[in-house]
């Protein structure tokens, strides 16, 4: 007899041996089924659970990865509205290879995020997770994909006609002094804030700032007030924020006067957020 044949003879053994074991517990089982009483009682609790869940998370929205409607831009190039402001919108933009926007000067402060892929701006050339940000007034030369790309904006014209149409003859004008700026994904200082907590400064008007946040896997953060409006922008892993799970490629707003219950990571995340100082 070989091993092989050994070793399957004592499989079917422990199979033959199993299968007698649950024989005999199946024979004093009895099946109950729940009753009308307690299966109402359950679904009145379900029920509570979830609009106290609603009247807790009221005005905070969410816009998942896979949600929205794309929208045409201009040939190679889609936009996807997230949230509208009167600092200017925020949108995901894509770029296929090749593509490119024209020269245009900002009417508000705008900041840009590379998902992936890349993007070029005159001799700069930025990656996944890089930032870019620029004051209103100032101008871009063209921005180009050579490879195809997908950005994050908030404070855009994208999605505002009127705006749009400004920043393209803005553009034409001569070049002045307001600089835009850039920090690339491996730039910046990451300070502990808090066990396992992260967080890199981008942008700041003393009143709002923009900020990365790295937080490790297993991580809490305690429930917060917004007294001004917060987006995020969720770049990699994912984040619960009450009961509200976040996951990359999501996009979340809480409005001025709302509130973010306990924050909870058990992957680990990283992500953009624009709020109060």
């Amino acid at each position: 007899m070989t091993m092989k044949t050994q070793a399957k003879d004592i499989t079917d053994i422990e199979n033959n041996d199993q299968s007698e074991v649950f024989g005999l517990l199946s024979e004093h089982l009895n099946v109950t089924s729940p009753s009308q009483t307690l299966l109402d009682s359950l679904g009145k609790r379900l029920e509570n659970r979830i609009q106290t869940s609603i009247a807790k998370h009221a005005g905070l929205r969410t816009v998942r990865s896979r949600e929205g409607v794309w929208l045409d831009l201009m040939p190679g190039i889609r936009y996807k509205p997230l949230w509208e402001s009167l600092q200017g919108n925020s949108v995901l933009v894509e770029f296929a290879p090749g593509s490119a926007l024209p020269l245009h000067r900002h009417s508000y402060l705008e900041e840009g995020i590379v998902l992936s892929g890349g993007l070029q701006l005159d001799d700069l050339e930025l990656t996944q997770f890089d930032y870019h940000v620029s004051p209103a007034g100032s101008r871009h030369g063209r921005i180009r994909s050579k490879q195809g790309a997908l950005a994050y904006l908030r404070g855009s014209s994208v999605g505002q006609p009127l705006s749009m149409f400004k920043e393209v003859l803005g553009g034409l004008l001569p070049k002045n002094h307001k600089e835009s700026e850039s920090i690339t994904a491996g730039e910046g200082e990451w300070i502990e804030i808090q066990t396992g907590v992260f967080q890199k400064d981008l942008w700041t008007d003393g009143t709002v700032a923009s900020r990365f946040f790295r937080l490790n896997a297993g991580t809490y953060m305690d429930r917060h007030y917004h007294p001004l409006e917060e987006e995020c922008m969720m770049l990699s892993g994912d984040i619960f924020l009450g009961d509200i799970l976040v996951q990359e490629g999501d996009y979340h707003v809480a409005p001025a006067g709302t509130e973010h219950l306990e924050m909870f990571s058990d992957t680990g995340a990283l992500l953009y957020v624009r709020g109060a100082v």
